[in-house]
């Protein structure tokens, strides 16, 4: 039986059960969603965005699913804290795919601002949800949207009204949580309306030593002259498998600035879609991957410009010890008509070891010809003549390592605009560097 079968044939038996457990509205994409995936099947090496994974392979163990969105029993208030220092946060948890609701958090939000279950308010205030679920993550484009589309049943709904701006960070904490090997599927939707500023932080952990296969899918629209930071962290463990679509829509004057960071994992394929719809907007979209053993990270993303005067940076950056797969792919295409577009896209990658390897494609697509775009990789290895250096003056083997991988990721994590979360991360990396397990403080499930 080929990969996608069990698919097809779950879908085909248990298509009222899960439809039972979800939202009309969520529902209402499903059979075109799986008429998608079975066209399509999992992308093969052959599909340009997917050349560096196999797709296919990913989804082939038998997994347990909770269609029947049953009580996962865990507190995550007593589990993950995720505590950064000095960062006032509104703290919401995401168990394995389902809003938790089982204890309201004692969040204080502006007026009018809603962070809530997905299928909730899908189901009670339609009008905010339909407009925008699924209309940017297509399910004819791409088999692993449609696979989440026709499966999702709850998720996370984020809604900031025009002028309001949220001066705390809302931090969000997706916990894969099961006694058996689960699959997930979870779904995120995020409306920044005009002139409204937020920002969010994602932080995704395993509680449990299961196999893990999770699926997102977040879709985001920022208004005319809003502004969006979305932080998303990965720590979770070898045997993870986790495939994420993010798509972003940004209207006239909007700003967003995008960073992912993978700093323990199994295998990880996200994918970055970011369209330009309105003049004057901005992007700030970067990368941070540190990988060994056998972990596999693979980043793609398409920078659209689609209308001028628009502005994007991207920066990825990768650091690999043992034997780590690392990939990226990134494609900024600049449509006619789209002058005065400036872009630049660096990808640079340090590989520790003899045994890592690094894919890297980056890509320029230009149809105007009034703009100002370049685009740049290296792949290389630690520096002798640094390292020698640094041990004339007492310093170990291990410790010159550690410092030259450290100032070379930096630049990434420096690129976080919130102070205190950039601390944080600085402490992180570096505890990653030196082979520490990576717990959260005061998570009382690594102890």
């Amino acid at each position: 039986m080929n990969s996608e079968q069990q698919y097809i044939d779950l879908y085909t038996q248990s298509s009222g059960i899960i439809n039972a457990h979800s939202a009309p509205v969520m529902n209402a994409l499903r059979e075109q969603a799986f008429a998608d995936f079975r066209r399509m099947g999992f992308p093969t090496r052959k599909v340009e965005r997917y050349k560096y994974t196999d797709v296919a392979k990913l989804f082939d163990p038998d997994y347990g699913l909770n269609l029947n969105c049953l009580d996962i029993p865990v507190n995550p208030y007593d589990a993950f804290r995720c505590d950064v220092p000095n960062l006032s946060t509104s703290l919401y948890f995401v168990v394995n795919d389902s809003f938790y609701t089982r204890q309201l958090p004692q969040a204080h939000l502006p007026e009018g601002v809603i962070v809530d279950s997905l299928c909730r308010v899908a189901a009670t205030q339609p009008q905010l949800v339909e407009p925008y679920y699924g209309r940017l993550a297509q399910t004819g484009a791409d088999a692993l949207v449609a696979l989440n589309t026709m499966l999702a049943q709850d998720g996370l709904f984020i809604y900031v009204p025009r002028h309001v701006r949220m001066d705390r960070t809302v931090q969000i904490i997706n916990i894969l949580r099961s006694d058996v090997d689960l699959m997930v599927n979870r779904r995120v939707l995020i409306v920044v309306e005009q002139g409204a500023e937020a920002r969010f932080l994602f932080c995704d952990h395993a509680a449990d030593d299961r196999r893990f296969l999770a699926t997102q899918v977040i879709e985001a629209y920022v208004g005319d002259n809003a502004s969006l930071d979305l932080y998303c962290m990965e720590e979770t463990h070898i045997r993870n498998t986790r495939t994420s679509n993010v798509f972003i829509e940004q209207q006239a004057n909007s700003r967003v600035n995008h960073n992912v960071i993978t700093l323990h994992n199994g295998t990880t394929v996200n994918r970055l879609d970011l369209t330009f719809r309105g003049e004057g907007a901005e992007c700030c979209c970067n990368g941070c991957v540190i990988a060994d053993k056998t972990q596999r990270v693979d980043n793609n993303t398409l920078i659209d410009h689609q209308v001028p005067h628009c502005t994007s940076n991207e920066l990825y950056k990768y650091v690999l010890d043992g034997n780590a797969v690392g990939a990226f792919a990134g494609r900024v295409l600049v449509r006619h008509g789209a002058q005065k577009t400036s872009s630049q896209e660096t990808n640079q990658n340090l590989c520790a070891s003899r045994t890592a390897r690094m894919y890297t494609q980056p890509m320029l697509e230009i149809y105007a010809d009034d703009v100002k775009c370049a685009h740049g990789s290296t792949v290389g290895q630690l520096n002798d003549a640094a390292l020698f250096y640094m041990r004339q003056r007492g310093i170990s083997l291990d410790e010159a390592r550690l410092l030259l991988e450290f100032a070379f990721i930096n630049e990434v994590i420096d690129t976080i605009r919130l102070e205190p979360l950039k601390d944080r991360l600085h402490y992180l990396v570096e505890k990653r560097f030196r082979g520490e397990l990576n717990k959260c403080e005061g998570c009382k499930l690594c102890h």
